[in-house]
């Protein structure tokens, strides 16, 4: 009789032994003959060699496919032990599986342009209004990326500005202080990793989430790196930041010209280097609109009532003469 030791590297255990153990319970049930001993991310097996030797292959195959779809169901570990294919649901164009096994699809032409555009370009600018999912595609983009072991980290970045508000000095350590700005990022990444293992991600610095001041003098090699919000960016701040690109490292630029925070004085770094890079071989713009929007029905008609009003416009508002009005109301 032989002891093994099989660690589970790319999954959440939670996940991989299912509810009460249910999964556990079901693969001993199907290996009467080996003792398993499952154990935080590590399963001890001890038995016959050859039998040993089938069980960590099943094992392997048990845990890829857990990593892939985030979930793991008793028909599918049947399959996998009986040699047989396991039935996936097809859902057309997936990018990734959510933590809940939801297949995470582009849900618009321009969004499945952005996901084909990626797979061409080292670097993609995408631009469009609140709600047209550019920035959760392309952290759906990152993780699969680092899922299939095509990149060793993913570096998502934004620019620490304050939308029409100031905060003031915000109490806590450094982490403390960003995590207000960065928080539409985790909760892309919290939708799609499971908790656990993007606690592991974070802590092991495989998945990095900084303000962009922090990208200064860094060379990114063998990553997934996004910027979001880089209408707020200034000049300076986007070349620095576009300039990071190191070796195998794909970058996704996303923005709403709609939504810039900076000073009246300052000029938008990402309208600059739309102009500056427009022609560059190896970089592709997609420009999502509110066709694209893919929240409350609401938000659409909210972004169609502003582009009217500005479209009709240019000039601060004076309200209609003669309703005992005096006050002019600039619009900023």
């Amino acid at each position: 009789m032989i002891e093994k030791h099989i660690v589970l590297e790319d999954v959440d255990p939670v996940i991989f032994y299912g509810v009460n153990n249910a999964n556990m319970q079901m693969i001993k049930a199907l290996y009467p003959k080996l003792r398993i001993v499952a154990r935080g991310d590590t399963i001890r097996v001890m038995g016959d060699e050859e039998q040993m030797c089938a069980f960590e292959e099943h094992i392997v195959a048990l845990e890829k496919h857990c990593a892939k779809y985030n979930s793991l169901k008793e028909e599918v570990i049947l399959d996998i032990i009986k040699g047989n294919k396991p039935q996936v649901e097809k859902t057309g164009d997936v990018i990734v599986y959510s933590v809940t096994g939801k297949a995470i699809t582009p849900r618009s032409d321009n969004q499945l342009k952005l996901v084909k555009e990626y797979e061409k370009n080292d670097m993609v600018f995408a631009i469009g209004p609140a709600g047209s999912g550019k920035t959760y595609t392309a952290i759906a983009l990152a993780v699969r990326a680092l899922k299939n072991k095509e990149i060793k980290k993913i570096i998502l970045s934004r620019p620490a500005v304050e939308a029409g508000e100031k905060l003031g000095f915000l109490p806590g350590d450094m982490k403390e202080k960003i995590d207000p700005y960065l928080q539409p990022l985790y909760d892309a990444l919290q939708d799609m990793i499971p908790s656990a293992k993007l606690k592991e991600y974070m802590e092991l610095n495989i998945i990095q989430i900084a303000p962009l001041a922090f990208m200064r003098g860094r060379t990114l090699n063998d990553a997934v790196v996004i910027l979001d919000e880089a209408q707020n960016t200034t000049s300076a701040q986007i070349k620095m930041f576009l300039t990071r690109m190191g070796m195998n490292t794909k970058m996704i630029v996303t923005g709403d010209m709609t939504q810039i925070d900076l000073p009246h004085s300052q000029t938008s770094g990402l309208v600059q280097a739309l102009k500056i890079l427009k022609g560059v071989k190896g970089i592709s713009f997609v420009e999502l609109n509110k066709k694209d929007i893919v929240r409350h029905k609401l938000v659409t008609k909210i972004v169609e009532a502003y582009e009217k009003y500005e479209k009709r416009e240019s000039l601060p508002l004076t309200p209609p003469q003669g309703r005992g009005v005096n006050t002019v109301i600039n619009d900023k």
